[in-house]
Formats: C-alpha cells, structure tokens, sequence
C-alpha cells in the first residue's frame, strides 16, 4: 500500500451549537469578535443550500461555507494538485488505485446539536451524492464500486477503476461535500432549507430574496471562527451592488466581469479580486432545432462568429480565449485545431448549401445578467452579419437555467467550471448520457452523442498516455460535428473592503466565491 498521511490540525473542544431557526432554544453563541460580514453576490435569492442540489454560483457560495469532504481545496486555491486533508486526517491508496481507505479525524462536531461525524455520515452522504434521485452530481460516482465503514472512523471506497477525478470527487465541491445523516433523515425536503454541515458557518437564517445569515460555529475543528455572522445580501443588480459597497453596506461584493469595470474599480483604489477557474464559456447548439439538425448549419454559425472580437470585449485581464469545447488548463485539454475560422462569405455560402439562401432564424432563451446578456447581444449582431437573426428571449437568471433545462432553447449560451480534468466537462456536457431530457441528464445541451465511445473509454482507461489520447480524440470529434462552439473563460471578480482580510492569498476559488474561514478578519 501507498500511505499518505498528513498532521491533524489540533481540534477544538466538542459542544453544542444551537439556532433559532433549528432548535428553537435561544441564540446561537457568537465568536469573540461580535461582528458581521456582508457579503453580497449577483444572486437574487438563493435556489437550494443541499450541497448535493446545489448547482448555481450563488448556492455554492453559501454551500461552500456550511460542510467539508474528505479533502479540500487549501483556502484561496482551485489547484488539484494542493488537495489536503480535511474531514480525513490521512488516507492509503491501493497499488492499483482503486480501493481508497480514510481514516477520519475523531471528535468532529455537526452544527446544531446533530453529534459527531462519523464514518456512518460519510457512507451516507457519499451514496447520497451517487443517487440521481437524491444528487445532481451523481454522474460522477459511476466509477464507484462500493463505499463502506470499516469502523466509526474508517470509510473504505472501492472503484470500478483507476479514476483521475477521485479525489476531486470528495473533495469539499459538489457531491463531496458530508452531511449529516441524522439531520437529513429527519429533515427530509427541508435540508436544502436548513441544510447541517461541520464547516466554519452554520445556517442561522433565510429571508426569501434579502438574505441568507451564517453563524459562527464555535467548534469548529479547525478553531473558532475570528468572526461571528456572514450575511449574504441578494443584491441582483449591478449598480445597486456597487452604491451598496461604496456606501459601506458590503463589505465583500461580485464584480462585473468586464474589462472596463475593472480598470473604472482599480482607479478608484477598490481592491479588485481576479482569480481561477474562469468559468468556460460554451455556445452550445442544439440539434433537437431544426434547421440545426444540419451540420452545414452548426459550421455556418461557428463561421458567422467572431470570438477574439468577443475576448477583445470582454477584456484582457477577464477573459482567456478558447478553443476547445474542453478550458484550457484542465487536463486533457487539446488545442490543435485552434478553434473555428471567422469567415462570414464561408458561413452564407454553408446556408445557401443547407438550403437557406435568405437565411435563418433561430431562438435563444438568454439571461439578463451582466456576465451574459452583453455577450449574447455581441453575437447577435455577429450572426446578423450571415444573415442569421437570432431571437433572444432575455428572461431572468432563474427562468433562464429553468429553460435551457427542459430544452426550451435552439442556442445556451453556458459557462461552467469544474474539477479540472478534461472528464469532468466531457462527460457532463459531451455525453450522451448527459443529454437534457434523458434519465441521466446533466448539462448536454446540444444532444451530442458523436465522441460517447472516447469519453467513456478514457474514463476507464488505467494508462495515462492512452487516455489522454482517448480525451484528445473526443475533442476532435466535437469539433468536427460542432457541437458547441468555444467562446472564452471568464475569471472571477469580486471586490472587499481595506477592512476585509481573508486569512489567505486568494487565487483560485472553485466555489467561485472568497471563501471565508475561520481565520477571515474584519479590522474595524
């Protein structure tokens, strides 16, 4: 066996944690410093806080603060290559990879009174993840055998194969994050509404569309949090976030994304926070539309767009070109085919050949948030060049998920990030399996089906080089068949107050949001 061991961090002394919004017995014990962290994303209200439900940027931001995995992400960081301890304090590999055995730290404690974790809680929380019934990350387990307590502290997972992504996989991100089983058996549909974890912050209270408050939970086994409550603010608006952090009202707020933002921020002195994973942005183009069911139509609309006009407007310190359907950085990545050829007089050429000489007219349902609804107008007039008129239905961010989800739009515009390995997007937007409308679907907007034979060979394949073949080879194939065109990867921005020190260098975030730790000060 290969051992990896790493040492504990000291753990706090044991105790209850109680809140109103739970336990009905009175306020929650506040940290030594009485103070209150605003914080405000462009979320107009949170959808769920099931860290196995919760898959938009506004949830994760809350999520990431309330449960643990196994191993996390060090504060400040999206690189696979840094995971560390968390819930487990060491681990051993088989020499073949596939069967993981993690002992648990001892005496770590739920929020509100729910006991300590145990090996019973991760068994529980890791099948849940599995079950597409209870998880919408459950694609991602297909490659786990079994997952078993060998004893209070000792969860034995046993895989199908050899899977680069598995640590990633129970890591504090998506389906890794552990519930309590107790809370969740007895909380039944109101978990995602008074979700218990054992992170720095525990749900203290939602107020539909104003806010969602955290509390410090003082046993924390890292130690108790510098701060006593972090208020997330539903602030949708763009102006509005703005005027309330120049006022003071926030203290840490999402930033446009858009170059001439930031450098109007940076020359107001604000503290501008760029960091990883950009979220990556697809246009994927769904073949369930006619006339897109034509691949002559998909390459005149790759031809029609113009992406480094795109990047050149989104901004340099923004935005990084693409040019796979898979982001650059991840592993697996392919560039060689260097993205689609702008070439309007090819695109009209395709249309007039597909039998459209006059053009075509096709819907887009797109969301009004400032990350997305300027890119979409940007393409619009690109495709109006090709005589393609591109219907937008601009609808809010909310409806706009809701209906690209049940394949209301001929173009989804969508950007995601993910554990960074060419698998993971692949398999959740490429997929067949993961096609909107099938029992398993995820994110595959397009109903691609052409690469199904490489991607789920390379997720089995034990050989690194062959599998990076495989992952090449399926790019390739996506490409070809256009199924989505590359747009670019849009970095996180955030602003903070002087006020505001994070405890850490932050660089990446694969919550997409600062997270804020027990070591996180307000030096006011």
């Amino acid at each position: 066996m290969r051992i990896r061991l790493l040492t504990p961090v000291a753990l706090a002394v044991a105790g209850v944690f109680l809140t109103p919004a739970i336990t009905g017995l009175g306020g929650a014990a506040h940290a030594a410093q009485n103070q209150e962290l605003r914080i405000s994303s462009m979320a107009a209200d949170i959808s769920t806080l099931d860290p196995h439900r919760a898959t938009s940027t506004s949830d994760k931001a809350v999520v990431g603060q309330i449960f643990n995995g196994l191993v996390r992400f060090p504060p400040g960081s999206a690189d696979p290559s840094e995971l560390e301890a968390d819930l487990a304090e060491s681990w051993e590999v088989s020499d073949d990879n596939t069967v993981w055995t993690f002992t648990l730290r001892k005496g770590v404690p739920f929020h509100h009174g729910y006991g300590e974790l145990t090996a019973e809680d991760v068994v529980f929380s890791l099948q849940r993840a599995a079950d597409p019934d209870r998880s919408s990350f459950s694609t991602g387990f297909s490659g786990v055998k079994s997952i078993e307590a060998l004893d209070d502290y000792t969860v034995e997972i046993t895989l199908e194969y050899p899977d680069v992504n598995f640590l990633g996989l129970v890591s504090d991100y998506h389906g890794g994050n552990i519930v309590s089983k107790k809370a969740v058996e007895e909380l039944g549909d109101k978990f995602g509404s008074q979700p218990v974890g054992t992170g720095a912050f525990a749900f203290d209270e939602h107020n539909t569309q104003q806010y969602v408050k955290l509390a410090a939970h003082n046993d924390y086994f890292r130690g108790q949090p510098e701060i006593a409550s972090v208020t997330f603010q539903m602030i949708p608006s763009d102006s509005a976030r703005e005027l309330a952090f120049n006022s003071g009202e926030i203290d840490i707020a999402h930033g446009k994304r858009e170059q001439r933002w930031v450098e109007r921020i940076k020359d107001q002195g604000v503290n501008i926070d760029i960091f990883e994973p950009a979220e990556y942005r697809n246009l994927h183009l769904n073949r369930n539309y006619a006339p897109l069911d034509d691949l002559r139509v998909r390459q005149a609309i790759a031809a029609a767009i113009d992406v480094d006009q795109i990047v050149q407007y989104v901004g340099a310190d923004v935005a990084d070109k693409g040019c796979s359907v898979v982001p650059q950085g991840y592993i697996g990545h392919t560039c060689e085919f260097g993205g689609y050829e702008h070439n309007i007089d090819k695109a009209k050429a395709l249309l007039k050949e597909a039998g459209h000489p006059d053009g075509i007219t096709i819907k887009s349902v797109v969301s009004n948030i400032s990350a997305q609804l300027p890119i979409m107008e940007v393409i619009q007039a690109q495709l109006a060049a090709a005589d393609i008129t591109l219907d937008m239905e601009v609808v809010d961010h909310a409806t706009y998920h809701a209906k690209s989800r049940e394949d209301q739009s001929a173009i989804v515009f969508y950007g995601a990030a993910r554990f960074p390995v060419a698998d993971t997007y692949l398999s959740e937007f490429f997929d067949s399996a993961a096609e909107i409308g099938s029992p398993t679907a995820m994110s595959n907007f397009s109903h691609c089906s052409v690469a199904d034979e490489q991607i789920r060979a390379a997720k089995v394949e034990p050989d690194e080089q062959k599998q990076l073949q495989l992952w090449h080879d399926a790019q390739t194939k996506i490409f070809e068949d256009v199924c989505a065109i590359p747009l670019f990867g849009l970095k996180q921005v955030w602003m903070h107050s002087d006020d505001v020190d994070y405890g850490y260098e932050l660089t990446g975030a694969l919550n997409l949001a600062p997270m804020i730790t027990e070591q996180t000060r307000l030096n006011k």
